[in-house]
């Protein structure tokens, strides 16, 4: 297991560089492609993956990437209460068929899975966003392996939560540190290639740092929604790490704090 995990994280991270190296129209629609597979794991939970209001979750999707892609990102709340009404039209028509609970579940997906990855195509969009959009994958996946490394090495503390037993408290304050060091040091190397940013090793370093707890938060959120459903993974396609949700359950939240955090720094 451990190799065919190790195989599917070099792949995995190849692709991963590739997209994000070329940008544009190519991160375009795999973070699109990962959005709407995301949505079908999501929607898998709940049974509404080939439902009526799975369909509405998969097409307002498209059209959000599609206001994103065009420049008409301005006209999104039209988007979001118009797929609020069709939800519940759908929901009116077909009644008894669905429960509220559901109709809430494909409006939560729209926005948990497409509308948070998406800030990765955003963030590569940015001005210097071809070196900031990184700061994601070190909030996110270098945060995640300094954390296992310390919660090995001097782990003895369990977590606050019973959703993830085996992490401990060194280990996510290990995770914040490393992904905090890991960004700075990124941000010393780069700091003569970017503009918009003054210190720009400290405000890497920040960034980093509030992505790392932003991203545990979020892979303990995936968790208790797998434990709320009785599943282990969300699905199959990732060998060794299971569904894409899984393996991007943290870059859902760091995605956009990334995002906000550099226009706001």
């Amino acid at each position: 297991m451990f190799w065919v995990r190790f195989r599917s994280s070099v792949i995995l991270m190849a692709i991963t560089i590739a997209v994000i190296l070329l940008g544009g129209d190519a991160l375009f629609a795999v973070v699109l492609a990962i959005s709407i597979i995301g949505m079908t794991e999501l929607y898998k939970t709940v049974n509404l993956q080939k439902s009526p209001l799975g369909i509405a979750g998969y097409l307002a999707a498209v059209v959000y990437f599609g206001l994103l892609r065009f420049g008409f990102a301005d006209y999104n709340d039209f988007l979001f209460i118009g797929f609020l009404l069709a939800l519940m039209i759908l929901y009116v028509i077909l009644y008894p068929k669905f429960r509220m609970e559901e109709v809430t579940a494909a409006f939560f997906g729209l926005f948990y899975v497409a509308v948070m990855l998406s800030f990765i195509y955003q963030v590569r969009m940015l001005e210097s966003g071809f070196y900031v959009v990184w700061l994601i994958f070190i909030g996110a996946w270098g945060s995640d392996t300094s954390a296992y490394c310390v919660g090995m090495l001097i782990g003895k503390h369990k977590n606050f939560t019973p959703l993830s037993p085996k992490k401990s408290i060194e280990g996510c304050i290990g995770g914040v540190i490393g992904a905090g060091l890991i960004g700075l040091l990124y941000g010393v190397i780069i700091k003569d290639y970017i503009t918009g940013f003054h210190n720009t090793g400290l405000i890497f370093a920040l960034i980093s740092a509030v992505g790392s707890v932003i991203s545990q938060l979020g892979d303990l959120a995936a968790s208790a929604i797998k434990r709320n459903h009785n599943i282990k993974d969300y699905g199959t396609l990732i060998p060794g790490h299971g569904g894409i949700l899984d393996r991007f359950d943290s870059i859902i939240f760091v995605a956009p704090i990334v995002y906000f955090l550099a226009t706001i720094l």
